[in-house]
């Protein structure tokens, strides 16, 4: 690694000298494979963000509005888009956020209330009547018989 001094023309404030660092590509290389985890802090915030954005539009993650905000910023930075382009766009996410918010809060409430409303209410116990005994089953009373024919009245035959 080298360490080279820039020299130019620096504005007033600026009482330091900027001292900057030249990075072979094998060197990153090397350094990327010694440190692993390194990739993820070196990686810019706009690739973050644009990642994010595309698996959120996937719905494969949860959207951020905080990515929404740093391409906005690029796209502001690189003059890609008006400042105040980027303040509509980003008070239209903003509304979309808490309107989902909202929404999901009513669900909740809806729920309980429904769960509430399916519990059954505990009755106070009513007194049961006394059991009354069970008359045992046997066969049914046989049929009464007819009573017979009085002794007084002569039998009549036929001719």
């Amino acid at each position: 690694m080298t360490a080279l001094v820039t020299q130019g023309t620096f504005p007033p404030y600026a009482k330091e000298a900027l001292v900057g660092t030249e990075l072979g590509s094998s060197q990153i290389s090397t350094l990327l494979e010694t440190l692993p985890g390194i990739a993820n802090v070196l990686r810019s915030p706009v690739a973050d963000a644009l990642s994010h954005v595309i698996r959120a539009a996937a719905r494969l993650e949860e959207f951020r509005i905080a990515d929404a905000e740093e391409l906005t910023r690029y796209a502001v930075r690189r003059s890609l888009m008006a400042a105040d382009e980027a303040d509509r766009i980003l008070l239209d996410v903003q509304q979309a956020q808490q309107k989902r918010i909202d929404k999901a809060a009513d669900r909740v409430k809806a729920q309980k209330v429904r769960a509430k409303a399916a519990k059954p209410k505990a009755k106070p116990a009513k007194a049961k009547p006394a059991a009354r005994p069970k008359a045992a089953r046997s066969r049914p009373a046989a049929k009464p018989r007819r009573p017979a024919r009085a002794a007084s009245r002569p039998k009549t035959r036929k001719r």
